[in-house]
């Protein structure tokens, strides 16, 4: 014997008024919110774009990604020159366009004990035939060992203003750290220089 199945059948649904053609009015209601709401979606884009730089950039100075540094004078307080090791560091330059500047480490890298400071120097020149303000941002690779290398004195601490034609050298004092990892040798520091922001 085959027992019986309850079979029940559902009502179309009347979607008939949300094909029924809308006011004027109506219509121009519906544009509106959906303008506000995009409004609102853009706003909130913008003001996540502005907070998104500074808060990259606490985070790459607190825990040295990316290679950020510290843009603040160092100072050697009682470490020794570990003279058991030799760390060679190279240095490249880059100038971001819209400068219009000449910019080149006067010497491509250094060997170096750790804890003793060096003296390094870089070259600009301003080819444009106006004043020029630009602000050199650091970077050091590998990541692991940005937060060993110490600048004493550097150029990128402050905004360079270079007049037309002008050439300035300008030094970098550092030393590396001694508690660098035993297993980093090597390390790059590499300056980009960008046109200051103008206030």
């Amino acid at each position: 014997m085959v027992r019986g199945i309850d079979v029940h059948y559902m009502e179309p649904v009347d979607n008939t008024d949300s094909l029924k053609p809308k006011t004027k009015a109506e219509l121009e209601s519906a544009n509106a919110k959906l303008a506000k709401k995009m409004v609102w979606v853009a706003a909130g884009s913008l003001l996540f774009a502005f907070a998104l730089v500074p808060l990259y950039d606490v985070l790459c100075s607190i825990t040295g990604l990316n290679g950020k540094t510290n843009n603040e004078a160092s100072t050697l307080t009682k470490a020794k020159v570990d003279t058991s090791r030799n760390v060679t560091v190279q240095f490249t330059s880059a100038v971001m366009p819209g400068l219009g500047w000449n910019f080149y480490p006067k010497q491509a890298s250094i060997t170096l004990h750790p804890g003793k400071i060096e003296t390094v120097l870089f070259e600009a020149k301003n080819i444009t035939g106006q004043v020029v303000v630009g602000q050199a941002i650091p970077s050091v690779t590998p990541g692991i060992a940005s937060v060993y290398l110490k600048k004493v004195e550097c150029f990128c601490f402050v905004n360079q203003s270079l007049k037309p034609g002008e050439t300035k050298v300008m030094p970098l004092r550092f030393f590396i750290d001694p508690a660098l990892p035993k297993d980093v040798s090597e390390m790059t520091l590499s300056y980009s220089f960008f046109e200051a922001t103008k206030k």
